[in-house]
């Protein structure tokens, strides 16, 4: 395998424009001020696009999906944690997947 110049430029020069990209927003964000909206808004977005993908995703599942995605969620409500609540839930799936559903 032999290392193109031509690739190697171009992956390097698409980690330049998405650090680029991510370092803008933030250095906007410190410069202007935000009104009360919008900060609320950008705070609590994540868990709405979290609960689209997984409504998203259950719709395309079968019944033990629904079923594995209630412990997901309790975990979820309990500690608030999106990791535990994702290990939670793919051990729920794969339990539910071994005993035959």
């Amino acid at each position: 395998m032999t290392l193109r110049l031509d690739v190697t430029l171009a992956i390097l020069a698409m980690g330049i424009v998405t650090y680029l990209c991510r370092a803008g927003g933030y250095a906007i964000l410190r410069a202007v001020r935000t009104p009360p909206f919008l900060d609320a808004l950008l705070r609590n977005l994540p868990a709405p696009l979290f609960a689209a993908y997984v409504s998203l995703a259950l719709s395309r599942q079968d019944l033990a999906a629904a079923l594995a995605s209630i412990p997901c969620a309790a975990v979820h409500v309990r500690w608030g944690n999106f990791g535990l609540s994702i290990v939670v839930g793919v051990a729920a799936m794969a339990a539910l997947r071994w005993a035959g559903l």
